[in-house]
């Protein structure tokens, strides 16, 4: 085993040897295999934006085997999806890649200021799939984030005690926050921080924009200069409020942009220390050749071989 990855096991100390393993699992698998960094193809957009506009676009990603096909021959570390995607396809490709069964879910076909999430699989679901992780989505800023906070506990130690690794989706959003503050920087270094508290292996969050959404937070930041100039800068600040690094922390990819917008975002993870990225909509509804260059150059950015 790689010394990093032995490095990054060494900060889950308190947990057990089922959980070491399938993180470990995630690290040694695919292309950035040792490396310490992490490319994970997400596909719960479906449910979560609807078909029409998660698919259309390419309609191969209607069929939930391509994704799989997608994850293993672009090397991704694993692929995430809801229980009907996974139950779909997973016998065929058992073994293939490290999975994570996505245990909660939000769809958009009623307008809420405060959205909340739906469990719709369970941690023995996980188990009969072959999963190394489950992920959970939480919405610090929503009136039901304190619920959430709960039922991810009840969840997170019931995956735990049967040695699967727990990977949140952590996404300020509700009446608490403004549009701009759902990714200020010291809201998404909160959120990081209530993920890690709450028992998260793994966080996932947005990439944060230099805006400081909390009064008492703006008067620390700027008393104590904190660096939050630059996308690196904010990158290490949101790692460093996961318990000083000692957690891996991926950022999300976001709606479909521009590829180069997408490699210098991929960029400034990598020089502010973050840990990979977690990509959806920029993955998978380009057609299969382009996803696979688009993928590889980004895990070229993450593993050294391209600036």
């Amino acid at each position: 085993m790689q010394k990093r990855v032995k490095e990054i096991l060494s900060w889950y100390a308190g947990e057990s040897p089922g959980i070491l393993t399938n993180l470990a699992r995630m690290l040694n698998h695919g292309t950035l295999a040792g490396t310490g960094k992490m490319v994970i193809l997400p596909v719960d957009q479906g449910f979560e934006h609807g078909p029409g506009r998660s698919f259309a676009m390419n309609p191969a990603g209607y069929n939930p085997h391509y994704h799989f096909e997608l994850a293993v021959e672009a090397g991704c570390n694993a692929y995430a999806a809801p229980l009907g995607f996974l139950e779909a396809a997973a016998a065929e490709h058992a073994g293939e890649v490290p999975l994570i069964l996505k245990l909660n879910n939000h769809d958009v076909l009623l307008d809420e200021k405060d959205p909340d999430q739906a469990v719709t699989g369970g941690v023995k679901d996980a188990l009969r799939l072959g999963c190394v992780a489950v992920g959970y989505t939480i919405y610090p800023g929503s009136t039901h984030r304190l619920d959430m906070y709960e039922r991810l506990r009840e969840i997170a130690a019931e995956a735990k005690a049967v040695g699967l690794a727990v990977i949140v989706w952590s996404y300020p959003r509700g009446s608490g926050l403004t549009k701009e503050g759902e990714t200020a920087i010291d809201v998404t270094a909160y959120a990081a921080h209530i993920a890690a508290q709450l028992g998260a292996h793994v966080i996932k969050v947005k990439l944060p924009s230099a805006h400081i959404a909390q009064d008492a937070a703006r008067k620390v930041y700027e008393k104590n200069q904190v660096p939050v100039g630059s996308l690196p800068e904010r990158v290490r600040h949101v790692v460093q409020s996961a318990f000083d690094g000692r957690r891996i922390v991926i950022f999300s990819g976001g709606a479909k942009e521009e590829d180069q917008a997408v490699f210098d975002e991929a960029r400034a993870i990598r020089d502010g220390g973050g840990f990979g990225s977690i990509i959806g909509r920029n993955s998978f509804q380009r057609q299969r050749s382009e996803a696979l260059e688009f993928l590889g150059t980004i895990m070229k950015i993450y593993g050294g071989t391209m600036r």
